[in-house]
């Protein structure tokens, strides 16, 4: 047993839009909190930066929804799909959501959390974990010991480490690698955000904060081999090369455009429903599931799920948490996972051109079905 740990009601590992507001929430309610983060903030990050406005609701118990609304981009008013020489809107207009990039979102929710009483330890990494009686025992590698009942990984899927890490799988030609950039005066249609559907991958445009589009988007590593070797360079050069080269309206939307900063990447990445629940230790965000960026549903889930488990702790329900998540972002992961297949695959992505040309009320559809706005809105 360690002599003298900090004793909490919860310690929570990531301090990015999972962590923070979970443990904005919880703080709010009166724990005692931990708040565990091993990177420096700011920090840019490969996550695309939509926010849905089913979200909004947990950025307003957050105290937050204000100053992301001041900082984030206009509001997205039409979703669309580029694909080939197709450039298809739906006809809806209403708004779905709006995009911040992550090293204002990131500062804006962790800022938040402390305000309300959360103990922040920044940079620190956990060295180990373990379970007495009914505590976890967290060892940092600064040289902390806590202690608390409950422990909330909020550490994302794409880097965890040590006891959070998520089980690998061999390299193959479908792993998904995923690409983001910003840049300055696009011609990206305004309030508009098209899905991109090109040879071998996915991914999305949208007006970000401060006057950037971003680009997001994953694609296999077999077309990504295939798109080095056609046009040569870094694999993120090559990547957008062959995007601007498949995709009119991307080529359109970014051909005069000025690439700001550099290009991030990570990758490989697996998209699933994982555990929630094991060993005394709750899972929120994408690592307890996440679904294909297809959607640009990445944030919102991590931040609507973290804003259940923390009202379910709240009342003492805890136990029902595996299934109420399951309820929610289930259906949601498995709609991107075939939206994701029919953008990749050249007949789905043919076909699912075809139809959404002739019906591209569908589009909208897309939208409720990923989460954007509950279903009867």
């Amino acid at each position: 047993m360690c002599s003298n740990p900090m004793r909490y009601d919860a310690i929570i590992i990531g301090a990015g839009p999972a962590g923070s507001s979970t443990a904005r929430l919880l703080a709010r309610a009166g724990w005692a909190v931990a708040l565990v983060e091993k990177s420096q903030f700011p920090r840019r990050k490969v996550c695309g930066e939509f926010l849905s406005a089913t979200t909004m609701p947990v950025l307003e118990a957050c105290g937050v929804a204000d100053a992301f609304s001041a900082a984030a981009g206009p509001p997205v008013t039409r979703v669309g799909a580029y694909a080939g020489s197709a450039k298809l809107t739906a006809p809806e207009e209403k708004v779905w959501g709006r995009a911040l990039g992550r090293e204002y979102l990131d500062l804006m929710l962790r800022d938040a959390a402390r305000d309300a009483g959360a103990v922040l330890f920044q940079p620190a990494e956990v060295s180990d974990l373990w379970r007495e009686g009914e505590s976890s025992i967290c060892r940092l590698d600064g040289g902390w010991t806590l202690t608390a009942p409950v422990v909330i990984a909020a550490c994302g899927s794409w880097n965890a480490k040590g006891p959070f890490a998520v089980n690998s799988r061999r390299a193959a030609p479908s792993d998904l690698f995923a690409f983001k950039a910003h840049f300055q005066d696009s011609n990206l249609p305004a309030g508009l955000m098209p899905l991109l559907a090109f040879p071998g991958g996915y991914g999305g445009l949208v007006h970000s904060d401060a006057g950037r589009t971003s680009l997001s988007c994953c694609i296999r590593r077999d077309a990504l081999a295939k798109a080095r070797a056609r046009h040569g360079g870094k694999a993120a050069q090559a990547v957008l090369a062959h995007i601007m080269a498949t995709t009119r309206g991307v080529h359109e939307a970014l051909y005069r455009a000025r690439l700001e900063g550099e290009f991030l990447s990570t990758g490989p990445i697996h998209p699933g429903i994982r555990r929630r629940y094991a060993d005394g230790v709750f899972f929120t965000g994408n690592i307890a599931g996440e679904a294909h960026p297809v959607i640009a549903e990445g944030i919102s889930m991590a931040i609507q799920s973290s804003g259940l488990l923390a009202r379910l702790l709240i009342e003492g329900r805890a136990q029902d948490y595996a299934q109420a998540w399951k309820r929610q972002f289930a259906p949601r992961i498995r709609a991107a996972s075939l939206f994701a297949h029919l953008a990749m695959n050249d007949t789905g992505r043919l076909a699912s051109r075809a139809v959404l040309a002739a019906a591209p009320r569908l589009l909208g559809l897309g939208a409720r079905l990923s989460g954007k706005v509950p279903l009867a809105a």
